[in-house]
């Protein structure tokens, strides 16, 4: 059968859905491309779609990573009103939109078996299936904490830290989590240094994890985590003396130092102040932020201006 048989040449825009299942699809798009088509192919395993792209469909397409709901598109959904208390509820509800209509848990419990066994387990022929399985939720009940390659290994007792490292991989190209390199001007110390892990969605990792919940500053760092990933592409932790929780790098160049607090004491200040404004002289920048859960105030500290923001104001810019 002819390919004009096929798709109809009249015809001027395609869309196809998880497409990279289909053997040598990449090579069909480019004739669709060829003969002037408009073309949108989407799929949940980054590194298969991004590989095939850049083989055959170099300079011809642009990618875009779409995230469950960010709290604006949230809060749209669901016809509410932006404050701190609908963040709150965003912060456990999270972006899944099928879960959202729902309110059944069992929606995202199933979500992350079918990600683990369809784009893993299968994809990849793992024989060891309930190891990663444990493995995937252990950093989702930690996200928001550093972990090391060597540390799964032997908590796991798996033989090669080089399976841990096709584990995680894999985890990220499902978009099953997503892990946050510690800042540094050496791409080898980037890769050797402990790395911090995000889940994809708050309130899928509420859903998967007994203990993600419970700690309401991990679930806020990871919510913002995601808001950052949505706007900007290089992103680090940074530690020295003290810690920065995310710094974005753009152009060579770190341009924002972003501390997550959800409620700024009198004993936790000097902890985030000191190390936000560690990060601000390290990098020469003039002002930060530390995006609370609905506290709004400015601080100078060493001629650094610090600005507290509430996240549900925050998270609409």
């Amino acid at each position: 059968m002819k390919l004009d048989e096929v798709i109809g040449d009249n015809t001027l825009y395609y869309c196809f859905d998880e497409i990279q299942n289909v053997a040598h699809w990449e090579i069909f798009v480019r004739n669709l491309h060829d003969r002037q088509k408009v073309i949108c192919v989407t799929g949940s395993n980054a590194s298969l779609l991004s590989r095939e792209l850049g083989t055959k469909l170099t300079g011809r397409n642009i990618q875009v990573e779409l995230l469950p709901f960010s709290f604006k598109e949230y809060l749209s959904f669901k016809k509410i009103k932006a404050e701190a208390a609908t963040f709150k509820q965003y912060l456990l509800e999270g972006g899944f939109p099928d879960y959202l209509k729902t309110a059944n848990k069992e929606v995202l419990q199933q979500l992350f078996k079918d990600i683990i066994y369809r784009d893993i387990i299968v994809r990849h022929s793992v024989r060891n299936d309930k190891i990663l399985m444990s493995i995937a939720l252990y950093l989702i009940s930690n996200a928001g904490k550093e972990f090391s390659f060597t540390n799964i290994k032997n908590t796991f007792g798996l033989g090669s830290v080089n399976t841990v490292m096709d584990y995680i991989s894999w985890f990220e190209d499902s978009y099953l989590l997503f892990t946050l390199p510690k800042f540094s001007w050496s791409l080898k110390s980037v890769a050797i240094n402990p790395k911090k892990v995000y889940v994809i969605d708050t309130g899928f990792g509420d859903a998967n994890s007994l203990s993600f919940s419970n700690d309401t500053g991990r679930l806020f760092e990871n919510a913002v985590y995601l808001q950052l990933r949505r706007k900007f592409k290089e992103l680090y932790y940074f530690r020295e003396k003290g810690e920065c929780d995310f710094v974005v790098k753009e152009n060579d160049k770190v341009t924002h130092a972003i501390q997550v607090c959800a409620e700024v004491t009198q004993e936790n200040l000097p902890r985030e102040v000191n190390g936000l404004v560690e990060a601000l002289l390290f990098f020469e920048l003039g002002e930060g932020v530390i995006i609370t859960i609905n506290q709004e105030d400015e601080i100078v500290r060493d001629e650094k201006k610090i600005h507290l923001i509430p996240a549900w104001k925050w998270f609409l810019h």
